[in-house]
């Protein structure tokens, strides 16, 4: 019997390549191409002898797929798109196919928000794994518990990340409307993605819609912290349970304890002590992604304590607060960063972790949102959390109009006002030499991006070591 030929256009996108492992478990003959391949998606990729071509071109397309899978970040004129539409090959989404290929049958418990879903629906897929319940999953990014950011199992239940983020370019619809949860997780709504929505109340339509197909026998999971989420729930026709810090929610936090070594905190079920729980991760928002896992989890019928003892052993994600390096008493911390709020939520975890440390925080405006200044203020006031601040230069800054762009040296001009050492450096090489020769026992510098960022995290190390080399 023939191999069935998958082809992904856009193949390093953390979604795409998960789905190339999945279509390889299955069977399928797979193959890809991409722009540029960076860890930890092209070390992924290149584990499951997954061909990944670069740059695009017309040749990787040849011998003919029987169907070409296209990333949401792939345009028109695209290379291997147009080469494609051309001969009028079979095109899909990632989203319908995984719903054609995997969902079909399944339990689907879908964890959405605007921040917090990837470390989330890797907390919920480890519950799983630790309740014996062989889950599948499809995550965007890799849960150092499981090393891979897919499985494909025999339990009923299939745990995904719900993408807001549009399909594919003939499917400008969020992913997750593909994915018809049973459960949902609801972490937070806020404006993001400022390529494709064009304000806040266009994103809170995305998530009613998302909550509005929970089927009336499902549950909706929803932070409390927030009027946003708040309205997205308010017209829910399933069971709706809230999570977080508000007195009378359904899985009310208490009794938070930060520790250099980890977090503590309890649950209280309806008001009545419930669970008594310790991770190894830093920050209330982790405490918040752990409590909601933890619900959605007993709400399966998974134990309190089983709960208990597999948090205990999360290993977080990666790119998600990852020390990358740590020599001469110096620490480099990767973040993947792709909003104020995201950042000022890892800088002060950043701050108990590591207490009586300078902190510097390294940012490239990367993402769709941050190269736009629909939340310049707010970047100034995210960064203001650390000691030292660089910002780069906008990646690929001539795809933004100006007068939409993004002004890094007014953010700089922002932090320089509020006291906060602060400088605008447009290249890696830039940051590399200039920053290498500042750094001092102790200093903990996280790395802000949400992409390869040119190489720094071999760079700077690179530099930093050699300049010790020369003073030994």
């Amino acid at each position: 019997m023939k191999q069935i030929h998958a082809h992904l256009i856009g193949i390093c996108g953390t979604a795409m390549a998960s789905l190339a492992g999945m279509l390889k478990q299955r069977g399928y003959h797979v193959t890809g191409s991409d722009a540029a391949a960076y860890p930890p998606m092209s070390d992924f990729l290149s584990s499951l002898n997954i061909l990944v071509s670069q740059p695009f071109q017309a040749a990787n397309l040849e011998p003919r797929p029987d169907f070409v899978v296209v990333g949401n970040a792939i345009s028109r004129g695209n290379v291997e798109l147009e080469f494609a539409l051309d001969r009028r090959m079979t095109l899909k989404s990632l989203p319908q196919l995984l719903y054609d290929e995997f969902l079909a049958g399944r339990e689907r418990l879908v964890v959405a928000g605007t921040h917090g879903k990837t470390t989330t629906s890797s907390l919920l897929a480890w519950l799983f794994f630790a309740g014996l319940r062989a889950p599948n999953f499809l995550i965007g990014g890799i849960p150092e518990n499981f090393g891979s950011s897919f499985a494909l199992d025999s339990g009923p239940e299939f745990i995904l990340e719900g993408d807001e983020y549009d399909s594919a370019f003939f499917d400008k619809g969020p992913k997750f409307l593909h994915y018809f949860p049973d459960a949902l997780i609801l972490t937070s709504v806020e404006f993001d993605h400022a390529d494709i929505y064009r304000h806040l109340d266009e994103v809170k339509t995305a998530f009613k819609r998302l909550v509005n197909l929970v089927p009336q026998r499902g549950i909706v999971i929803a932070w409390d912290g927030h009027p946003n989420v708040d309205e997205c729930v308010s017209r829910a026709l399933c069971k709706v349970e809230r999570y977080g810090l508000r007195e009378g929610s359904a899985w009310r936090i208490a009794d938070l304890q930060y520790r250099r070594e980890g977090t503590s905190w309890k649950v209280l079920r309806d008001g009545r002590p419930w669970g008594e729980f310790a991770f190894p991760l830093a920050g209330e928002y982790n405490v918040l992604n752990a409590t909601a896992a933890a619900a959605m989890a007993a709400h399966y019928n998974i134990g309190v304590e089983t709960i208990a003892a597999a948090l205990r052993r999360f290993r977080s994600v990666k790119r998600r607060l990852e020390v990358r390096w740590e020599e001469h008493g110096i620490t480099l911390v990767e973040d993947f960063a792709h909003h104020p709020t995201a950042i000022a939520e890892s800088l002060k975890a950043l701050r108990v972790r590591y207490a009586g440390r300078r902190l510097w925080a390294i940012l490239e405006p990367r993402s769709n949102t941050l190269r736009r200044r629909v939340f310049q203020r707010e970047l100034a006031q995210s960064l203001g959390f650390a000691d030292s601040i660089v910002i780069a230069g906008i990646f690929k800054s001539e795809l933004i109009p100006e007068q939409e762009r993004l002004d890094p040296n007014a953010v700089v001009a922002d932090l320089l006002q509020a006291g906060r050492p602060a400088r605008l450096l447009p290249t890696v090489d830039d940051i590399v030499s200039t920053i290498s020769g500042e750094l001092r026992e102790g200093d903990v510098v996280a790395i802000l991006s949400n992409g390869g960022f040119g190489g720094i995290y071999e760079k700077l190390p690179a530099r930093i070591k050699q300049l010790h080399e020369v003073h030994a």
